[in-house]
């Protein structure tokens, strides 16, 4: 994959210190190579500890935090998009709004 033509680099974590490690390493790399800008993905935030143990390792960084939603496995278990049959779920609500956040920066 090329550096060059780069909008935005997700950095996906979840308030783990095992996935906050390698989120902080991964944010490193691309900050390093000057990759863009770089958008924190807060994924299964359960509540507003989680979201201030991944702010607390990203304090000078976007974070779009993702809710911990039972309409996602669930959907995921019946072998149907969360968006199809659950629009107005939370985390369905979250990624419409980052892709939206996205297609902006193009």
């Amino acid at each position: 994959m090329s550096e060059k033509g780069l909008d935005a680099v997700l950095v996906v974590v979840e308030a783990t210190p095992k996935s906050l490690e390698v989120g902080t390493r991964a944010a490193a790399i691309a900050d390093e190579r000057s990759l863009g800008r770089l958008i924190v993905v807060a994924n299964r935030v359960r509540d507003a500890d989680d979201l201030a143990t991944i702010g607390s390792a990203f304090p000078s960084q976007e974070i779009v935090d993702i809710p911990d939603d039972r309409s996602i496995p669930s959907a995921d278990r019946a072998g149907v998009a969360a968006l199809d049959v659950s629009p107005d779920a939370p985390a369905v609500l979250a990624l419409v709004g980052l892709g939206e956040r996205l297609l902006e920066l193009t």
